[in-house]
């Protein structure tokens, strides 16, 4: 269930559309996917070995407080917290956006994208109050289903070249340049976002000091490895400018080497597979109002545990929220804002990666934690890898992402500066 919940929450939305975002970078692209593989398993090495030192709730919150202080914790974790339920609100759009293929009545209907939307959002919450391993089992059947696709993808791809009915395109390394695979690897790293999930519900995984190192790293590399294979293949084996104009590059990569008429069938794959991460990534939202309640900074409300040992109120309020980013995206004149909130929201994650990336460095050398003795290079690596990332998101978007995080500091003297962290039940 954990490595579904690390799997299920990266693995999205976007892994659908991202073959035609690549196409024209060729041989570019695949060097940019192992690139940005490569810089998730440093992040992902240096959360495991975070994870099985600190097996904590709100994960990021609890390292980046050990090693720099309540202060830092809480700009950090404030605005992961909107990112992730700005991010689930566009998940939910994407997933309504492909349910509205299958079910065209919803699209043709002034506003019901928007309730539908909330009306699974809702759902999924009720699921996650129903307790843990509800929401897990939810997660892990998600997950199964949505790697089917991706797998199809792979073995249509092995027939296809086995059968000679398909060639890979020829790599010219003239046409390889480092502006192209940067521009290339700044594109997919948005599909690995997520892979940090495993350690934000800690006090609810069992065995968490073994579970999560190894959730976090499996989960890493087999999304990173499908990711590789199926853009890959879609993208060499088919023409540049067809996949570049596609709508849904699955769909016409699987009606052209197996059958025609795939597009539903696709689409109820997405649909799954957009709901299946919204779910994942509920449960991973509702978890820091909570962390941040025991360790003073956030009120004291939300520090509580329902009967089913599930932080209900800070899933039922963060689910509040999500649905009111969602109609804000249904009203017309908001539509182009909400894309830019998305931005931020993932610019606000680099800086996470960032800092819990130092924290780890801190926290080796300054806290007397001697294992991990690779950790030190897989960290530093992590931290070049973010700070390299944040830079290719771009100037605007790191300035309204920095501005967020300023933002935090009146409201942490409002909210916590009297706080006091509450005591274990």
């Amino acid at each position: 269930m954990t490595v579904s919940l690390v799997m299920g929450n990266m693995i999205g939305s976007g892994v659908f559309l991202l073959p035609a975002s690549l196409a024209l970078f060729g041989w570019n692209s695949v060097l940019g996917w192992v690139l940005t593989i490569a810089g998730g398993l440093c992040l992902a090495a240096s959360f495991a070995w975070l994870a099985q030192k600190m097996p904590v709730d709100g994960g990021p919150h609890g390292y980046t407080r050990a090693a720099f202080g309540p202060l830092a914790a809480f700009m950090v974790t404030w605005s992961y917290w909107i990112s992730n339920w700005i991010g689930v609100a566009a998940v939910a759009v994407a997933g309504v956006s492909y349910l509205g293929a299958i079910f065209p009545g919803i699209a043709a209907t002034t506003g019901a994208e928007a309730i539908v939307a909330c009306a699974i959002l809702a759902c999924l919450t009720g699921l996650n109050l129903a307790g843990t391993r509800s929401a897990g089992r939810f997660q892990l059947v998600t997950t199964l289903i949505k790697i089917v696709p991706l797998l199809l993808i792979i073995v249509l791809a092995a027939v296809a070249l086995g059968t000679g009915e398909a060639s890979i395109r020829p790599l010219e390394s003239a046409r390889l340049s480092l502006p192209a695979v940067t521009a290339a690897a700044t594109l997919t790293l948005w599909a690995l976002l997520g892979l940090e999930s495993a350690t934000v519900p800690a006090g609810r995984i069992e065995n968490p000091e073994v579970t999560i190192p190894f959730a976090t790293i499996t989960g890493t590399v087999l999304t990173g490895a499908l990711y590789l294979f199926t853009c890959s293949a879609i993208i060499l084996l088919m023409d540049p400018a067809v996949i570049a104009g596609s709508g849904a590059p699955f769909a016409d990569f699987v009606e052209r080497f197996w059958a025609p008429g795939p597009a539903l069938l696709l689409a109820a794959f997405a649909v799954v597979s957009c709901f299946g991460a919204a779910n994942g990534w509920i449960l991973v939202t509702g978890e820091l109002p909570y962390a941040m309640a025991r360790d003073g900074q956030f009120p004291r409300w939300f520090g509580k545990l329902d009967r089913r040992g599930v932080p209900a109120r800070g899933l039922v309020f963060s689910s509040g929220l999500m649905c009111a980013v969602v109609l804000l995206n249904y009203q017309s004149t908001a539509a182009e804002a909400f894309g830019f909130l998305l931005l931020i929201s993932t610019c606000c994650t680099l800086f996470l990666y960032l800092v819990c990336m130092a924290a780890a460095l801190r926290l080796r050398f300054g806290a007397g934690w001697t294992s991990g003795r690779w950790l030190p290079w897989i960290a530093g690596l992590g931290v070049i890898y973010s700070a390299w990332t944040i830079y290719g998101a771009g100037g605007e978007a790191v300035a309204w992402g920095l501005l967020l995080l300023l933002v935090s500091l009146p409201i942490y003297f409002v909210l916590g500066r009297s706080a006091q962290p509450m005591a274990e039940d």
